[in-house]
């Protein structure tokens, strides 16, 4: 077994302190949090602490480990903010294929900690992202056609729910409790850690093909009838890029404007080679696929390895038909004056389509598509930048698929867009017996 370990001393942190902005930031920069107070947790007894603090000021609660997607919390005032980003630590269970995480650990680090022992997690397609949250949320990952969505691929959870009690929610401990976290989202308390499943991989034959956006209304349908052929060993999106003249960004990409493919297989290199074979004639103009650690899913995704302000959203597609291409390149296509950084189509399917081993509130995405639409600006332009977003969903509305998929919405919606009448009603159920006032909040609530 491997640990790697991290101790912070809790702080509470109000308005007027020096490290105030630090504290109450969210990973997008554009976000304005103006929480009551917020406090740096560094063990499951600071989260217990912060939560009697709450209760005695009145206040509810919010939790963020590195605060991805949290645009829908919308305004904080009367709120704690919990941070969790400290309580960070990675252990690895080789023998049971497992990693118990922290709180705040984040892919990056179990991706690490894993692959010294041949393994992989159901890590998400950025390093920085924090375990907890994705996996609340459902959790898509590069070996997700393979073995599911990471919330149902999760063996148990220690919880501080809002009565200040610390849990442990298993298949045997706390059942009902146990299946509103997979696939739920963060209405229930403050994940404090969570035990995870982990999967033999040490190899990846991965990697981006690049074109020039002119290129996309004919790479893109044969892109649509490769994938519809390929195996659970492989996963695939396509991408429509405009790439800012930002210095980290290497030249080749610096400032230009492509249709890139991004493929991710789990077999062998020779095998994979072949499978890429048919997008190999297309012609590209930049090939980077090649045989990696799996490490190298990490950076895949090219997504930038720090908090940048930005405008997002996306949602699921029922079918992806030429008429369905033709729309959306019309709005994001070359020519077009849009301030989207990328616009991402994920083919979906193999295992994520099907219910994992133990009942869960998100046990599946049927959908055989997700889409999702970003653009970094400085905060002034992301109104912008969300009208752009809200431009290119729309010419895929007449072939989008509910229920939705809360971690690419970035809005306030209705909650039975997300789970569903029946899945909705059992989850706010839940939420009445573990938080009857209401004082836990979340960026989907249920109500």
């Amino acid at each position: 077994m491997t640990t790697t370990e991290s101790t912070h001393e809790g702080i509470l942190i109000e308005p007027g302190d020096p490290r105030w902005d630090e504290a109450r930031a969210a990973w997008n920069l554009a976000l304005d949090q103006q929480p009551a107070a917020v406090v740096a947790a560094g063990d499951v007894e600071d989260v217990v602490a912060a939560v009697a603090v709450a209760r005695d000021r009145g206040w509810q609660i919010a939790a963020q480990s590195t605060g991805h997607n949290a645009t829908p919390l919308g305004h904080l005032a009367d709120t704690l903010l919990v941070k969790t980003a400290p309580i960070n630590a990675v252990s690895v269970d080789v023998e049971r294929q497992r990693a118990r995480v922290g709180g705040g650990a984040i892919w990056g680090d179990v991706a690490i900690s894993a692959a010294a022992h041949g393994l992989a997690p159901l890590a998400g397609s950025s390093a920085d992202v924090g375990v907890v949250g994705y996996t609340l949320g459902g959790g898509l990952s590069w070996l997700g056609r393979r073995h599911g969505l990471a919330c149902t691929n999760v063996h148990g959870v220690e919880i501080v729910t809002p009565d200040g009690v610390v849990r442990w929610a298993d298949a045997d401990h706390e059942p009902d409790l146990f299946w509103a976290l997979r696939g739920g989202g963060g209405n229930f308390g403050i994940v404090t850690a969570m035990e995870i499943a982990l999967f033999p991989l040490e190899t990846v034959y991965s990697g981006q093909l690049f074109w020039p956006l002119e290129r996309a209304a004919d790479v893109l349908p044969a892109w649509r009838d490769w994938a519809a052929g390929l195996s659970t060993d492989t996963s695939t999106c396509i991408r429509l890029l405009r790439m800012p003249p930002m210095d980290e960004i290497p030249e080749p990409l610096r400032g230009g404007s492509f249709f890139a493919i991004e493929v991710a297989h789990l077999g062998s290199a020779a095998d994979g080679a072949a499978l890429v074979d048919p997008l190999r004639a297309l012609g590209p103009a930049m090939d980077l696929i090649a045989e990696g650690p799996a490490t190298r899913l990490m950076e895949l995704h090219m997504d930038p390895p720090h908090p940048v302000p930005y405008g997002g959203g996306g949602g699921l597609l029922a079918e992806l038909p030429d008429e369905a291409i033709g729309s959306l390149l019309d709005v994001a296509g070359a020519g077009r004056d849009s301030s989207l950084l990328s616009v991402e189509i994920r083919a979906l399917g193999g295992a994520i389509a099907e219910p994992g081993d133990h009942p869960a509130a998100l046990d599946a995405i049927t959908a055989p598509y997700v889409v999702f639409c970003v653009g970094m600006a400085p905060p002034p332009l992301v109104p912008g930048v969300l009208a752009d977003v809200d431009q290119t969903m729309a010419s895929l509305a007449p072939w989008t698929a509910l229920p939705s998929y809360g971690n690419f919405v970035e809005q306030v919606v209705d909650p039975a867009t997300l789970w569903g009448a029946e899945a909705l009603a059992r989850l706010c159920q839940v939420a009445e017996t573990y938080d009857p006032d209401g004082i836990m909040r979340a960026n989907h609530p249920l109500r």
